[in-house]
């Protein structure tokens, strides 16, 4: 007498079909892991240690600091200057969580702090800066993503810090957090004013 009868050859055709996706997965996983370690703020940038895009980009139509229009985005105006350049959107969600630690930050007058508005809508954008403050001496406005390509973003909100002579030297992919600013972001701006004193 023999056993129940099992489909063996059947199986094992399944788990041969299975298996360069099982594979697949996880070399992907791990590629990923090594990448950034498991933390999206630690994605490598290519731009870091170069010069910043020299795309200048237009003002914020409508916005003004008591009175006088603030400027766009002139590549210029990082030399000679520690700057800290934020990609933002009025509908970025962390982008509201992130925004009264940048007004903070904007007190620091060692420093400028510099905008720049992904496909927003102006309205939306002025709005956005009349609800939580503006820490911007410039914004720079990116209504079809293509400023931020040349800046390697990958989405908002994203930061850098450049140092006096124009060249990125940090990048922070995800929004500023009470967790990171200090730690993190102060950290990096206080090496960009040490270096150029």
């Amino acid at each position: 007498m023999s056993g129940p009868a099992t489909d063996a050859p059947g199986q094992s055709r399944r788990w041969l079909v299975a298996l360069p996706l099982i594979v697949f997965a996880a070399v992907a996983a791990l590629f990923l892991l090594r990448l950034h370690g498991g933390d999206p703020s630690k994605l490598p940038s290519a731009l870091i240690g170069r010069p910043a895009p020299q795309t200048a980009l237009p003002a914020l139509e409508g916005l003004v600091n008591n009175g006088v229009p603030i400027p766009g985005l002139d590549p210029a105006a990082f030399k000679g200057k520690v700057s800290v350049v934020n990609v933002w959107a009025s509908w970025c969600v962390p982008c509201h969580d992130e925004a009264p630690l940048l007004t903070a930050l904007a007190k620091d007058k060692r420093l400028q702090i510099v905008g720049i508005n992904y496909k927003d809508s102006p309205d939306n954008a002025r709005r956005f800066l009349g609800r939580y403050g503006n820490p911007f001496g410039m914004v720079g406005v990116d209504s079809n993503g293509r400023g931020s390509i040349e800046w390697g973003v990958y989405g908002v909100p994203e930061t850098f810090v450049v140092g006096r002579e124009g060249t990125i030297l940090y990048k922070l992919v995800g929004p500023v957090t009470p967790a990171n600013i200090d730690t993190v972001l102060k950290a990096e701006i206080e090496k960009a004013l040490r270096a150029g004193s």
